[in-house]
């Protein structure tokens, strides 16, 4: 059983997760909720919960601004929002989880599972520490980010990012040195998260860093030659994108 702490400046959004979890998530026990930043601290001191849903836009303060005045942050955080704001981006290269307003049954359900099995399995990572980090930084395009894997959080630098290739719901990472890394999280996703750092995707199953890139070839229709001598395929889709990213650089 997890103990839980809802955290939203709305009476509404908190009666409606309250009922959401009670009714679709028999693991948690809610023990409290808090409407501002200044009782949030208060409420989570009090009461030292497992878990804790944090609405990120409360007034004129955010959840971030809780977690930092936190000394301690030992309980997962499922943070809730009602629109993708800058906030979100720094959220998911910290690999934590979110829920857009108004809340999806599965995903909420999806997100507590995944909370739970951190911390049956006692997953110790410095995930908020990382995200408080990545907040101060301009634009929140953060030069690291969390990789979920088994048993483990990595935090690879962007430029260590050689490509990525999908497999099913899982993503390959393959970094400088020759490593490579199965992540448990799809392309498409790290897709949209890494296109304002420049990222090319150049086919459906292919995500390439640019600075890896070392020639257009024409065969086949166009093929990107990397450093490595490994050849990446371009979709015809992709193909005026990836080629016109590539003269800007």
């Amino acid at each position: 059983m997890m103990r839980a702490v809802l955290i939203d400046d709305e009476i509404s959004n908190l009666e409606n997760l309250r009922t959401l979890l009670e009714k679709h998530c028999p693991q948690v026990t809610i023990v409290a909720t808090a409407q501002n930043v200044n009782d949030a601290i208060d409420t989570i001191e009090a009461h030292s919960p497992d878990l804790v849903f944090l609405d990120i836009q409360m007034g004129k303060q955010t959840g971030f601004d809780a977690l930092k005045q936190l000394p301690i942050r030992n309980f997962e955080v499922i943070f809730v929002t009602a629109y993708d704001q800058y906030g979100i981006q720094a959220v998911k290269f910290a690999a934590l989880d979110y829920l857009l307003k108004p809340i999806d049954i599965e995903e909420l359900m999806t997100a507590v599972n995944k909370a739970s099995h951190k911390l049956a399995t006692q997953i110790q990572t410095s995930q908020l520490d990382f995200l408080l980090q990545q907040l101060k930084k301009p634009e929140t395009k953060g030069s690291k980010i969390a990789l979920p894997m088994q048993s483990e959080i990595r935090y690879v630098t962007l430029s260590e990012i050689i490509r990525c290739e999908a497999d099913n719901t899982y993503t390959h990472f393959f970094l400088s040195g020759d490593e490579k890394i199965l992540v448990s999280k799809s392309l498409k996703e790290y897709a949209d998260l890494l296109r304002p750092n420049g990222f090319l995707r150049t086919h459906q199953s292919h995500l390439v860093n640019p600075k890896y890139v070392k020639s257009w070839l024409k065969e086949d229709g166009g093929v990107l030659l990397l450093m490595s001598g490994e050849k990446i395929p371009i979709s015809k889709p992709n193909k005026d994108t990836v080629k016109q990213a590539l003269q800007q650089l």
